[in-house]
């Protein structure tokens, strides 16, 4: 496999931000545009220095996937393929790397809408917890956790 599993730089935040849009806006749940856009681009270095540990899965140079962890939390709060990538495994990659980071304990959550990210996380373990609704934009969420 040529791609490989490496922390972010912050010259990629940028990319990491459309690939991010590309990836969530694939789900069919919202669609792209430059305000959502500057959204991400706004939020991807404010999350980083809040504590993410950001990670891109490099493809020969371009970038096909994008994982964020709050570690102290136990929880993966990101983990978007670009839509070139999908169907390859990446996904399942970036779930074990992430469970080699959190061997213990893995927290998520995933919009109710996108049934395909939360039918693959229930494949993979992870029990549903709780739902409850977004306070920022209102959206339906599912809470999951995995413990070893």
């Amino acid at each position: 496999m040529s791609e490989i599993i490496r922390p972010a730089r912050p010259d990629e935040y940028d990319a990491i931000a459309r690939l991010w849009m590309e990836s969530w806006c694939s789900t069919g749940l919202e669609r792209p545009s430059d305000t959502l856009l500057s959204l991400l681009k706004a939020r991807v270095p404010r999350e980083v220095a809040g504590g993410w540990s950001l990670y891109v899965v490099d493809d020969g140079g371009a970038l096909a996937a994008m994982l964020a962890i709050d570690m102290p939390k136990l929880y993966l709060d990101q983990l978007m393929i670009a839509p070139s990538h999908q169907g390859r495994s990446l996904g399942r990659r970036l779930l074990g790397f992430t469970r080699e980071l959190l061997p213990d304990e893995v927290w998520l959550r995933c919009a109710e809408g996108n049934e395909k990210a939360w039918r693959w996380y229930e494949r993979e373990g992870f029990l549903l917890e709780k739902m409850q609704a977004d306070p920022v934009h209102g959206r339906m969420m599912k809470y999951y956790r995995w413990k070893r």
